[in-house]
């Protein structure tokens, strides 16, 4: 009886929780966001406010979600994070990395679709935080580049979707594209969610039998030189970036599936 009040608060908790988030959103752009445009003129310094609210705000959401007994937490390697100018290359197993991961970022940067920056209700947050436009065509790379180039920590998911409940992890070659062509070092984020809660394709109300523990695992810098290696010498045309781009791919799947075999292997 006891496990059946306890899973039953979690799955009101869960919708106390997203109904907040979407609340609190509204509030954002409506009343938080706009001031903050008219009035500090400066780009650079407008950017850093506007992320330093949404972090703030992602890190109450997870608060909430916490305090009401939904999940509990665990991050290892914070201090990693207190840097500007980082690759954030993370694993995707629940809806709530995202946020997660922006929570513990002062200056986080997010490639976010075309439809929403073009969006009436979120261009103006968007613009004002200076998040990256998913565009279509090599643009986005470079964009992507610049943006960490300029001290914003980005944060990525080379999977593009959750993990697939049963299925291997497969990324795609964007994440490895920006690292290869940028000569960027990564910051691997390994993020394990046990027992599982809001998977792909999987409702926000079907809670897990017990609540949801989370690790945030910010693990040392992973260097692009080993990568590099043999590549440096040809063309793009001949394949120089492609090769490397591919090697980093394989080498990422494998990192976030387990231990992580040797650099450049």
């Amino acid at each position: 009886m006891r496990e059946r009040l306890d899973r039953a608060w979690r799955v009101i908790g869960t919708g106390i929780s997203f109904a907040t988030f979407g609340v609190g959103g509204l509030f954002l752009r409506m009343f938080v966001i706009p001031p903050m445009q008219w009035f500090i003129r400066d780009d650079q310094r407008r950017q850093r406010c506007v992320r330093r609210v949404v972090q703030c705000s992602f890190a109450a959401f997870v608060e909430l979600m916490r305090r009401l007994g939904v999940i509990t937490c665990e991050i290892r390697g914070r201090e990693r994070l207190q840097r500007d100018g980082l690759l954030i290359l993370a694993n995707h197993p629940t809806l709530i990395d995202v946020v997660l991961l922006v929570s513990l970022l002062p200056n986080a940067d997010c490639v976010v679709k075309s439809a929403v920056a073009r969006n009436p209700f979120m261009r103006g947050p968007v613009r004002a935080a200076g998040y990256v436009a998913n565009d279509d065509g090599a643009g986005l790379v470079e964009d992507c580049i610049r943006a960490v180039r300029a001290g914003g920590s980005l944060v990525i998911f080379p999977e593009g979707t959750r993990t697939r409940t049963g299925e291997p992890i497969k990324l795609q070659r964007g994440a490895a594209n920006i690292a290869v062509r940028g000569r960027l070092d990564i910051t691997p984020v390994r993020i394990t969610c046990a027992p599982p809660t809001l998977r792909k394709g999987e409702k926000w109300y079907r809670v897990p039998p017990t609540r949801a523990h989370l690790v945030i695992d910010v693990q040392e810098d992973l260097p692009i030189a080993p990568f590099l290696n043999g590549t440096e010498g040809l063309e793009p045309s001949a394949g120089g970036e492609a090769l490397a781009a591919r090697r980093l791919t394989e080498h990422l799947a494998n990192y976030f599936e387990g231990e992580p075999p040797r650099a450049g292997t």
